[in-house]
């Protein structure tokens, strides 16, 4: 790097002594003491490679700020969810995040930090997520890391992201109207020089157009096309290549060749061609940042649905406060037409919300005194109060938008494997060029560059490149506006490949309740055993505990202490000093092997503590809306459907008769139900599984795709691929539609850009196709993928048959079906 510029940002460095810093063995200029202090530190990291690898100078690291108000406790509620005890994430905007060299970076230097469980980092977006163990650092220490490799974080707020996206749109657009100005001027001077060979032209004015073509081609290629020269820069340190190799070497040849040829006096200038390259590459570029901002929009929305500002009651009325002074507990009003500002509980009559973007149910859905709120939902029927329950990180909205970030952040095989197919691509575009050039520089000298720089840009991969990501991409934005979340990239092709799905019954396919008329008392008052029932419940968001403490609402409330939940059996506690236990018989009965059975409960949870039996709760439940018409559809798409259930054989069977299910297995446990799914897959079944409870995690971890439903436990949500958001089971086989949608898409993507590499390379390489109509020709490939990607959800339908084969990659960097 130039002396006179930061080692580290690439500012001018000071005119007086220099400040120095040693970075592997060597010293470098740089322009402050906190370029200096950074650099140093991440050499003492052992990240010195850094500087090696990345494509552009950092962020200039001025005196970092003090990020000490990140640990108040009223902001952090906001953007901290606390999961643990040793256990918290957060998730902030960076700025200065440019590249893939800087997602290398932040990764290694961040988990470096003692305390630091994972890092995640989205450089496209431009988003670090952060999980760490809040009693061993604190998060301002963590920001203050990040500041000083010069990141520098900033809240996940709208208007950090509307801030973000236009200097991203600002620079883009920079570029491409210098690119169209030169363009058109280039363009002017060509038809002049063409027009003079056949009209006869001045040599000193024929020259005079050609400095001018060179002057306005200039700014095109140093300054718009630089992302092009440091995309390309990058491949070539880190030894993998892409597109960008390629494209910057075919615009450097072409301005090379033309500028020498101005110099010398040659016949041929490209300046034309050159800006017309350019020009078309960052139109491509732009329409696919559009995409991606498209595809983006679902999650800012949802950013963007957190009110900032909420009335809460007090004994003076109510006052507007912000939403992060607020505590559980607490009760706000919430007028017609405003969002619901934190997760909470209706208080007063019965009230519609919409909740259309959090769960992709258009209809407003009527809520009870006493039923869940969802911060974000609007309130059709105002004014309303609820009470307060979780807040800012905690929210039903901050979960979402954490689970579609993580869901970004990951890079799927899919694409992992289209990026090697398109490196080996890279090679062979670079040995046809060659071949191209020594082929016409035997046969014609005068039409080698032209030829080879044809072959070079109409080959460019560039349409490969973006075949999967734009699919993906669609995909995970049409599913989460439908309720559909997508956590693991991968899910998507193995849901549109399963022949299989596999469902747990209670809180699945039903949906379960009690009847305080139909409860057996053992000893004590209903009352009494209710208001046990619920304090062992109090945690518990299975469907079953849910029902449980909906009966027991107006039991008096009790505190339970030492919970522990037994995947499969039931719960225990200690209250008033009792240790109780609440489930089947046999796990609820063991705390007194003498305990005498006096009924039967076949279908009944049983509360019982160290004396015997105190209750019986006899189970009643109904099917889900929607589950008739999903098993019904998955068995007229050719897919087999089983359940399997820890609950008794009896409701078992029963639900499996209404709903023309073959094969049921009841009275599972979680290791059954592994052994299950091991004999399925080893019998080449693609695997599906839905479920919703702690017993489900296991085999949800398991399967080759794993779907839970939304209000199910956390445990199922953090062993699942995909979550629905939503109680309807019909999103199930929209997401089924769209996953086989995006391999049908994503292979009409690769077979697109295979049939234009073989159809235009030859022609090229004849000398058939000209320089600037091969940059037209490889930039609307680019955007025929796009486009073809953002059809993706557009209409609504069974999964296409095609869907259902699975997809390879071949030699020739293409998707095929396979049988």
């Amino acid at each position: 790097m130039n002396a006179q510029a930061c080692f580290h940002c690439g500012e001018p460095n000071p005119a007086s002594a220099p400040i120095l810093a040693r970075v592997q063995g060597r010293q470098h200029a740089v322009c402050c003491p906190g370029c200096k202090a950074a650099a140093e530190w991440i050499e003492t990291l052992g990240l010195g490679d850094y500087y090696r690898l990345r494509s552009e100078p950092a962020q200039r690291n001025e005196a970092v700020a003090d990020y000490s108000a990140w640990d108040r406790p009223a902001l952090g509620r906001l953007h901290v969810r606390t999961s643990s005890a040793d256990r918290a994430e957060v998730i902030v905007l960076v700025d200065g995040l440019r590249c893939s060299a800087c997602a290398w970076l932040i990764e290694r230097a961040m988990r470096g930090i003692e305390g630091v469980h994972d890092v995640g980092v989205n450089a496209l977006a431009r988003r670090v997520s952060l999980a760490f163990d809040p009693g061993r650092i604190k998060l301002s220490a963590l920001l203050a890391a990040l500041a000083r490799l010069g990141y520098l974080p900033h809240p996940l707020t709208a208007e950090m992201i509307d801030s973000q996206r236009q200097r991203e749109s600002r620079a883009a657009l920079k570029r491409l109207v210098v690119a169209g100005l030169g363009t058109m001027q280039a363009m002017m001077m060509a038809v002049a020089l063409y027009a003079g060979v056949f009209d006869g032209i001045d040599p000193s004015v024929r020259e005079f157009f050609r400095w001018i073509g060179f002057l306005v081609a200039t700014p095109v290629v140093l300054y718009s096309a630089q992302p092009f020269f440091r995309g390309a820069l990058r491949e070539w340190r880190v030894r993998r290549l892409s597109m960008d190799t390629p494209v910057a070497l075919a615009i450097a040849l072409i301005y090379l060749a033309s500028m020498l040829n101005v110099f010398v006096g040659g016949h041929e200038v490209y300046f034309d061609s050159v800006s017309m390259f350019v020009l078309f590459l960052l139109l491509g570029r732009h329409l696919a940042m559009r995409a991606r901002h498209r595809a983006g929009d679902v999650v800012d929305a949802l950013s963007r649905m957190q009110p900032v500002l909420a009335e809460r009651r007090d004994t003076a009325g109510y006052t507007t406060i912000a939403v992060h002074e607020l505590e559980p507990g607490d009760i706000v009003r919430v007028g017609s037409g405003t969002a619901i500002p934190a997760d909470g509980e209706l208080l007063g009559p019965a009230c519609r919300v919409d909740e259309s973007l959090l769960s992709g149910e258009s209809t407003p859905i009527a809520r009870a005194s006493g039923q869940a709120l969802i911060a974000g939902s609007l309130v059709i029927d105002g004014p309303i109060e609820l009470v307060v329950r979780r807040i800012g990180a905690d929210s039903v909205l901050a979960g979402i938008v954490r689970l579609v970030t993580r869901a970004a952040s990951e890079r799927p095989k899919l694409a992992c494997l289209a990026d090697a197919r398109a490196a080996r691509f890279v090679v062979r575009v670079l040995v046809a060029t060659v071949v191209t050039a020594l082929a016409w520089a035997w046969f014609d000298p005068s039409r080698a560059l032209p030829a080879a720089l044809a072959v070079l840009v109409v080959s460019c991969p560039c349409a490969f490149a973006l075949a999967v990501p734009s699919a993906l991409t669609r995909a995970v934005a049409v599913l989460a506006q439908r309720g559909v979340l997508v956590v693991d990239a991968d899910a998507l092709e193995a849901l549109a490949r399963a022949d299989r799905f596999i469902f747990d019954k209670t809180g699945t396919l039903t949906e379960p309740s009690f009847d305080r008329e139909t409860i057996t008392l053992i000893r004590g008052s209903l009352d009494e055993a209710l208001g046990i029932a619920a304090a062992l419940e109090q945690s518990n968001t299975h469907p079953l505990g849910l029902a449980l403490r909906r009966v027991a609402a107006s039991a008096p409330m009790k505190c339970a202490e030492a919970l522990r939940h037994v995947a499969g059996a039931g719960v225990e506690g200690r209250i008033d000093g009792i240790q109780y236990r609440l489930g089947r018989d046999g796990f609820a009965l063991s705390l007194t092997p003498a305990a005498a059975r006096i009924h039967a409960t076949i279908d009944a949870l049983v509360l019982a503590d160290e004396t015997g039996e105190i209750a019986h709760f006899p189970i009643s439940e109904q099917l889900r809306p929607g589950a008739a018409t999903l098993i019904r559809t998955l068995a007229g798409a050719g897919i087999e459907c089983e359940i399997l259930s820890g609950d008794s054989a009896g409701r078992v069977a029963r639900i499996a008769g209404l709903l023309a299910i073959g094969e049921s297995i009841a009275a599972a446990t979680p290791a059954d139900k592994l052994a299950r799914l091991s004999l399925l897959r080893a019998q080449g079944h693609v695997i599906a599984m839905v479920g919703d409870g702690i017993n489900d995690a296991p085999v949800l971890a398991a399967a080759d795709v794993a779907i839970a439903i939304g209000d199910g436990s956390a445990m199922a949500h953090a062993a699942s691929g995909m979550l629905l958001s939503t109680s309807r089971l019909e999103s199930l086989l929209e997401a089924r539609h769209v996953a086989g949608e995006m391999l049908v898409r994503l292979r009409q993507n690769l077979n697109w850009a295979l049939a234009y590499n073989l159809s235009a390379v030859p022609l090229a390489a004849l000398g058939f196709v000209p320089p600037w109509l091969a940059a037209i020709g490889m930039s609307a490939s680019s955007i025929v993928v796009i486009l073809n990607s953002l059809r993706i959800g557009r209409r609504s339908g069974s999964s296409p048959n095609a869907s259902n084969a699975p997809i390879t990659l071949t030699k020739a960097g293409a998707r095929e079906a396979t049988a």
